[in-house]
Formats: C-alpha cells, sequence, structure tokens
C-alpha cells in the first residue's frame, strides 16, 4: 500500500486552508422576490430571479400607477422592474393584450428612427414592450420602456401571444394584481387606438 508522510505543521496549514474555503452554493434556494424589496426600487432598476419558477406560462402584469412591471411563471413572481409608460397625451393603453410580434432588434418608424431593442409588440397601432431609457415618470409615446436587462430577459421569457394586462390600478401586493390581471383573462384584446390601421395585414409603424 502506498502512503505519504505529512508533518503535522504541513497537515494543520491545508487543514486550516480547507476550514476557510468557500462553501459552493449549488443547490442553495433562491430567496422569492418580496415586497419590500420590489417597492425599494428606483428608476431603472429591476430584480430577475426565473429560477423561482422554471416552467409554466408566463404572464405579465403592468400598473401605470404604480409604473412597475410583474412577471410571473407559474403563477410565481420571477420578475418585477420600474418602467416608463406613455407621457401625458401619448397614454398607454389598458386592458387585456397578447404579444403579438417580437424582434430583438427594431427601429421606430414614427419617432425619428429611435431604437426598440427587445421589441414585443401589443397592438398594431404603436404600441410595444421594449428596452430604453427608465426615469421615474411616464415618458414614452406610448411604449411601456423597459430597463434594457430587464427588457432582455424578459422577451427570452415570453411567447407569442402570451398574456400581457395593463391597468391603472395601484394593489397592495404581487398577488393582487396577478389576481386582477386573471380576473379580465378573457376580456376582449384591447383595439388599437386606430381600429383601420390595426387590421392591415403590412407591418405598420410602431414608437
Amino acid at each position: 500500500m502506498f502512503s505519504v508522510s505529512v508533518s503535522p505543521r504541513r497537515a494543520a496549514v491545508l487543514a486550516l486552508c480547507v476550514a476557510l474555503s468557500p462553501v459552493p452554493a449549488f443547490g442553495a434556494p433562491i430567496e422569492p422576490i418580496s415586497w419590500e424589496e420590489a417597492s425599494d426600487l428606483s428608476a431603472g432598476h429591476y430584480i430577475w430571479r426565473p429560477q423561482l419558477a422554471s416552467d409554466g406560462p408566463v404572464e405579465v402584469v403592468i400598473s401605470l400607477a404604480q409604473q412597475r412591471a410583474y412577471v410571473f411563471r407559474d403563477g410565481t413572481l420571477i420578475g418585477y422592474s420600474t418602467i416608463s409608460s406613455g407621457a401625458e397625451g401619448y397614454d398607454s393603453p389598458v386592458g387585456r393584450f397578447k404579444i403579438l410580434q417580437k424582434a430583438r432588434t427594431h427601429r421606430s418608424n414614427r419617432y425619428s428612427n429611435a431604437p426598440m431593442p427587445y421589441m414585443q409588440r401589443l397592438n398594431w397601432n404603436g404600441v410595444a414592450l421594449h428596452g430604453g431609457v427608465v426615469p421615474d415618470y411616464p415618458a414614452s409615446h406610448g411604449c411601456i420602456r423597459l430597463p434594457i436587462g430587464f427588457a432582455k430577459a424578459l422577451y427570452e421569457a415570453t411567447s407569442l401571444g402570451g398574456f400581457v394586462y395593463v391597468t391603472h390600478a395601484d394593489f397592495a401586493s404581487p398577488d393582487e394584481g396577478l389576481d386582477l390581471a386573471r380576473s379580465h383573462a378573457d376580456d376582449p384584446l384591447t383595439p388599437s387606438r386606430d381600429f383601420a390601421e390595426a387590421v392591415r395585414p403590412e407591418e405598420p409603424g410602431v414608437n
């Protein structure tokens, strides 16, 4: 049998190194997103923890009153973000939407060729979710602006036809927001402001 002798001093050093080595975090539980944690977000920031629910339908709830977006997968809150919706005169529409089109790179056909990364179209008259500058007030031409990192993560989590609900409600918890959205899950889709444009088969401009 082959053996290696180690001096008492070397053995003590090795034991200390093992004791001070970081313990791998594999299998460590992921903390749920708390209401307090989410409420403390400043403009342009977000939380994204997709590990909390790895499978199931994705539902997006937008509160214009709060300027916040909630993302649920299989009923579990996996993402929360600040947003910037339509400024005065360009109010973002409310109601039930489905994701009609997705494009990682897109530019506005209406507003100075402005970039709209990770665009997810909600109607055929200029309203979409997309990445952009997110101040602490409504500043868009009707779209829902998201922080770039959040827009990318959301883009990769959703599918065409996915459920999005936009409301003026200022609810007291994420679960209350999801319950409100689900209570309107069978509502007709919110129409575009210009129905004639909404039914056109060709690609219309978006803001």
